[in-house]
């Protein structure tokens, strides 16, 4: 259903505003260079300081965009229900695939909330639903046990892990099934992921170097896991050099380098340190993406 190198994408600002046609050209320039499906408006997307109608007006844009050529994944999330279930409907309304929607974040849930919660989003519309499990930033993790539970219900059809577990992709096959949708969430140990049981990737690097992710992600699923390594080993200090802030920052430079669109952020994030600078601009160079 889902599966490939699938970029969590940016959302390109200009003085600003919502940058929309550079965002309609990312979606031409992805489809291009192979990407295998586009998630707007998650935590890369800086969904935390878009307005509520900035959010509908990306994911309606990149629908649009995309024109049923590749599977468009919409972010979802909130530690707000009665939020994210209004966010998924209007997902459905404009046309997505899929949503992917968080772990509710801050207000800390348990298992049995977890449930409550997933169980209420699916009831609320008839988009797949991918869960997105990451507890470095939500503070809350969700059990394979509790995982398994959710995989019952039909259009609870996947995750978007990054726990940087790689023993949780063998724990979900065997809670949730083998044909449960595993994909990273983690760039740096995404090849690994793969060779868990994963069958791709929503990645942020994905935004510089769609092509060679695309690639990788193509090699891993026809088990050709050296050749995946050696992209790999091509893009590692990227991964590593993008993270060494938060990720969207060092992303949005990286695609500024390229000419993609501007590195412009909203508070309180702010533009990368030279030090940081420098080191994308190894990464890049590593990466053969500039000279």
């Amino acid at each position: 259903m889902f599966k490939g190198s699938m970029p969590a994408l940016v959302t390109p600002f200009r003085n600003g505003e919502l940058d929309l046609e550079t965002l309609k050209k990312l979606v031409e320039w992805h489809i291009g260079e192979g990407s295998n499906g586009l998630v707007p408006v998650g935590t890369t997307g800086e969904s935390p300081t878009l307005t509520h109608r900035e959010h509908e007006t990306v994911v309606e844009e990149v629908v649009k965009a995309a024109a049923g050529r590749l599977p468009v994944i919409a972010g979802a999330g909130s530690n707000n229900t009665i939020e994210a279930m209004r966010l998924a409907r209007h997902a459905e309304k404009v046309g997505a695939d899929a949503v992917l929607v968080v772990t509710p974040y801050y207000n800390k849930p348990t298992q049995t909330g977890l449930i409550a919660h997933f169980t209420a989003l699916h009831d609320c519309c008839a988009l797949p639903i991918i869960i997105y499990n990451i507890p470095g930033r939500s503070v809350v993790d969700m059990s394979p046990a509790t995982m398994g539970e959710l995989a019952k219900l039909p259009r609870i059809v996947g995750v978007k892990d990054a726990t940087g577990d790689l023993a949780r992709v063998s724990d979900q096959r065997l809670t949730c099934g083998p044909d449960f949708v595993q994909l990273s969430g983690e760039d740096a140990t995404a090849h690994g992921f793969n060779a868990q049981g994963g069958v791709g990737c929503i990645s942020v690097t994905a935004n510089v170097a769609p092509k060679l992710l695309s690639e990788m992600q193509a090699a891993c699923l026809a088990g050709d896991y050296a050749k995946a390594l050696s992209i790999q080993d091509r893009l590692m200090p990227l991964h590593k050099a993008i993270f060494t802030e938060p990720g969207l920052v060092g992303v949005k430079y990286a695609m500024s380098r390229l000419d993609l669109c501007s590195d412009e952020v909203r508070l309180p994030l702010t533009s990368l340190s030279d030090a940081t600078r420098g080191l994308v601009d190894d990464g890049l160079r590593h990466a053969g993406l500039t000279n």
